[in-house]
C-alpha cells in the first residue's frame, strides 16, 4: 500500500492561538512506513517528518528553572524563538492504536527505540522492514515520536536530530566564560575536537580567540596523579589535517600526539553560549502538541491517551534532569509524560541546563569525574547529605508541581561499576537501603553490560566482550509494564536490586574476595566514585560556572552488585542465561594496553569468560568454576533448566512470552 506522498512541505501556522508553544509546524515527507505492512490490530503506519518552531515565554512559570533564558534573543512578542526537527511513527488510522505516545529521547541526536525494542537495524531515517525489525512497537500499537533536544548535534550523513537553539548575550553583548574539557583518546592523535565521541562531534563553545593567552593544557595518566603542564608552545587550538595544521577554535592540537588512554584538562576563555535548557523545554512542547493539539494541524489528535518517555543512556539521564528541573508540566500546566522508562543512566543527570558544560560529558571510572554528571541529589526521595549538609529530593520541584510520572529505572551491572548506579537506592554514604516511594522501580539486570549483546570481540578491552542478549527482552517486558501502571494502574513487580539488608550489596574489597581466581584474568583496582564539586555558588540556582575546572570533595560511596563461587551476580533479574550459565558475565572489562590506562575499566563494556569445556581441561589451566560437562551431563539436561529459568522470570513479569521462545530457541540452536 502506497497511499502517501513524500518529499512535501505542510506548513501549519499556530501562533494565532493562546499559549502556543509550538507556533508552526513544517512536514516536509510523510510516506508509508515498511512497505505498508500491517502491524496486527494498528494496521498500517506512517512516518512523518517536518520542523517545529517554537516560542518560549521567558515570563511563564513552567521555564522558571531554563537558565540564561532571560538573556537570549526575544521576537516582537516578547518570546524566546527555537526549533527542533522531529519524526513521528503511527497507525495510518491513528485511532486504532494502544492510545500511548512513546516519546524516545534521541541520543546525541540518534534515534534508539525500534533498535531496542523491535531488534530493528538501527537508523535515524526509519522506512523498510528491517528498520521496523520484527515489528514490537507496531504491534502493541504505540505512536512512536522523536525531535532534537541536544543544540550540540551537527548536521551529518546520519541524519541525526537537530535542535536550533538562541545564543544567550548579556544586553546585546558577548557572553564569555571560562570553560573545561577533559579531552582523552584510545589511540595516538595530533588533535581533537573539543568535544568527541564515538557517537558524532559535538558543537562546542569557541575560544574566544586563537592565541586565548590565559588557555591551560595539562596531562595525567589518570585522575589521581598529579597534573603535568604541557608548555604553550607545545599545543595550539587547532587540528591536524594531511600533515598540517589548521588553525580551529574548537579543536586542540598537541605538537607530541595525544597519549592513548591519558586524559588532558583544557581551561579557556569560551564564548557564544546556548541556552541549553531551551533542548528540553523542546522536549516538553514537542510531546505536549502531539498530544493535546487539535484536529486542523495536529495528526495525532484525539488518539493519545496517555503519554510515556524512554531513554537509554545520556538519554535516560536528560529525563532525570527534565524531571528534577521540574519540566513535566506545560506552559498551560497540563501533565506532559504519566510514565517513565530510564535505561543505563546510573544515579546520572547532566550538563543539560548549564552555561559553557557539553551534554555529552559523563564521569566514569576512568574518565569524566569532573564533568558533574553525578550531583546531589541523587536519588528519588528526600535526602541529606551528611558532608555538605545539603538536603534535596531528585524528583522534588515535580512532586511540587503535581506533575511527577510512574518511573521505571534498569540498570545492567556496568552502571554500578562506571555510573554510580547504587545511589539510587542507597544513602550517599553507601551505609543503608533506601525505602524507595510507591512510583518509582529500580531493576538490576544481573551480569549485562551497557549497551547489551556484543559480538564477542575484546574492543578496547583486555577480554572478549558480554555477549548476553538484555537490552531487548527486559526492555519489552518493562514498556508493557509501564503502560499497565499508566493506563490501568496496575502496579509492576516490586524493585529488584541488590541490597545491603541480604548482603547482595557490597563493598569492592567485599566482591574481590568473592569473585573466582581465574588464570590470566586481571581484576579491577576499584569502581567509580564520583566527587563532590564545587563548580561556585552560582552553579545550582544559574547554571554559571565560577569555579573552573571545579573543586573536588569527597567522593560519594558506591556499591557493588555480590557474586557467586562463578563470577556471577546473585540480585535483580537474572536471566536464564545468567541462571543457568556456560560462562561468566560481567559488567567490567579492563581496558587494552593498546590503548592505555590498561589497568583502569574500559568506560562502558563487559565481558565474558566461558567455563572449560571439560574437567580435564579445568584442571589444567586451575580454573575454579566446574565445566560444562561436570554442570551438564547432557544436552537436554541444560535446556531443561535454561527453561525452567526463562519460565520464572516470565511468570515473576520480567519477560514476555516471546522472549521466553527466542531464548530457548536460541539455546536450542547452540
Amino acid at each position: 500500500m502506497r497511499l502517501f506522498f513524500s518529499r512535501i512541505i505542510v506548513a501549519a501556522c499556530l501562533s494565532g492561538f493562546a499559549h502556543a508553544e509550538v507556533t508552526r509546524i513544517e512536514i516536509t515527507e510523510r510516506a508509508t512506513f515498511a512497505a505498508g505492512n500491517a502491524f496486527g490490530p494498528a494496521g498500517a503506519y506512517e512516518r512523518l517528518k517536518g520542523r517545529m518552531f517554537i516560542e518560549t515565554d521567558p515570563a511563564n512559570q513552567a521555564n522558571e528553572r531554563i537558565h540564561d533564558l532571560q538573556r537570549a534573543p526575544r521576537n516582537a512578542r516578547g518570546m524566546v524563538e527555537s526549533w527542533t526537527d522531529f519524526f513521528l511513527l503511527k497507525p495510518v488510522d491513528a485511532t486504532k492504536g494502544n492510545g500511548v505516545l512513546l516519546y524516545d529521547v534521541n541520543n546525541r541526536g540518534n534515534m534508539l527505540a525500534l533498535w531496542t525494542f523491535n531488534d530493528g537495524e538501527r537508523t535515524n531515517d526509519p522506512k523498510t522492514e528491517a528498520h521496523a525489525g520484527h515489528g514490537f512497537l507496531m504491534k502493541q500499537g504505540f505512536s512512536v515520536l522523536w525531535c532534537g533536544w541536544n543544540g550540540e548535534v551537527q548536521a551529518d550523513d546520519t541524519q541525526r536530530l537537530l535542535c536550533g537553539l538562541p545564543i544567550a548575550t548579556d544586553n546585546g553583548k558577548t557572553i564569555t566564560g571560562k570553560a573545561h574539557l577533559e579531552i582523552t583518546s584510545t589511540e595516538k592523535v595530533f588533535s581533537r575536537a573539543f568535544s568527541w565521541s564515538p557517537w558524532g562531534i559535538g558543537a562546542a563553545f569557541p575560544s574566544v580567540s586563537l592565541d586565548n593567552a590565559d588557555a591551560t593544557l595539562t596531562m595525567r595518566p589518570n585522575r589521581g596523579a598529579d597534573g603535568i603542564e604541557v608548555p604553550r608552545a607545545e599545543w595550539a587550538f587547532g587540528r591536524w589535517e594531511n600533515d598540517k595544521l589548521i588553525p580551529d577554535a574548537t579543536h586542540v592540537y598537541v605538537k607530541e600526539g595525544l597519549r592513548p588512554g591519558w586524559l588532558y584538562d583544557l581551561v579557556y576563555t569560551a564564548k557564544e553560549p546556548r541556552v541549553t535548557g531551551l533542548g528540553l523545554t523542546a522536549m516538553r512542547d514537542c510531546v505536549a502538541f502531539f498530544r493535546h493539539g487539535d484536529a486542523k494541524t495536529n495528526p495525532l489528535a484525539g488518539a493519545v491517551q496517555k503519554a510515556c518517555v524512554f531513554g537509554i543512556s545520556q538519554s535516560g539521564r536528560v529525563i532525570h534532569h527534565f524531571l528534577y528541573e521540574g519540566l513535566n508540566g506545560d506552559e498551560q500546566g497540563r501533565l506532559v509524560f504519566d510514565g517513565a522508562l530510564i535505561h543505563v543512566a546510573g544515579s546520572g543527570k547532566g550538563m543539560f541546563n548549564h552555561r559553557f558544560r557539553m551534554s555529552t560529558e559523563y564521569g566514569t571510572q576512568h574518565e569524566g569525574h569532573l564533568s558533574g554528571s553525578e550531583f546531589f541529589p541523587l536519588a528519588a526521595l528526600p535526602q541529606t547529605d551528611p558532608v555538605t549538609g545539603e538536603s534535596g529530593d531528585s524528583l522534588a520541584r515535580s512532586r511540587k508541581s503535581g506533575h511527577t510520572p510512574r518511573m521505571l529505572f534498569t540498570q545492567t551491572s556496568t552502571e554500578y561499576w562506571s555510573r554510580a548506579a547504587s545511589l539510587l537506592h542507597t544513602d550517599v554514604e553507601g551505609k543503608s537501603d533506601l525505602t524507595l516511594p510507591d512510583d518509582v522501580r529500580v531493576y538490576l539486570v544481573a551480569g549485562a553490560q551497557h549497551l547489551g549483546k556484543s559480538d564477542g570481540t575484546p574492543g578496547i578491552c583486555q577480554q572478549p566482550r558480554n555477549t548476553l542478549d538484555d537490552r531487548g527482552p527486559v526492555l519489552r517486558a518493562m514498556l508493557m509494564h509501564l503502560v499497565e501502571w499508566v493506563k490501568n494502574d496496575q502496579t509492576p513487580p516490586p524493585s529488584r536490586h541488590p541490597r545491603l539488608a541480604d548482603q547482595t550489596l557490597v563493598t569492592f574489597d567485599a566482591w574481590k574476595s568473592q569473585f573466582p581466581k581465574i588464570s590470566g584474568l586481571n581484576l579491577p583496582t576499584h569502581a567509580y566514585q564520583p566527587p563532590r564539586l564545587d563548580f561556585g555558588p552560582r552553579f545550582q540556582s544559574e547554571g554559571i560556572a565560577d569555579i573552573i575546572p571545579p573543586k573536588t570533595g569527597k567522593p560519594f560511596q558506591t556499591l557493588l552488585p555480590a557474586v557467586n563461587a562463578d563470577g556471577n551476580e546473585t540480585s535483580g533479574i537474572v536471566l536464564p542465561e545468567v541462571a543457568v550459565p556456560l560462562g561468566t558475565y560481567t559488567g567490567w572489562n579492563l581496558r587494552s594496553p593498546q590503548v592505555g590506562a590498561e589497568t583502569m575499566l574500559s568506560p562502558l563494556d563487559g565481558m565474558f569468560i566461558p567455563f572449560a569445556k571439560t574437567q580435564a581441561e579445568r584442571e589444567k589451566t586451575g580454573d575454579p568454576r566446574p565445566s560444562l560437562e561436570e554442570r551438564y551431563p547432557t544436552r537436554a539436561e541444560y535446556l531443561s533448566r535454561l527453561t525452567n529459568a526463562a519460565k520464572k522470570l516470565q511468570a515473576e513479569g520480567f519477560l514476555l512470552d516471546e522472549d521466553v521462545t527466542r531464548i530457548v530457541e536460541r539455546a536450542s540452536a547452540k
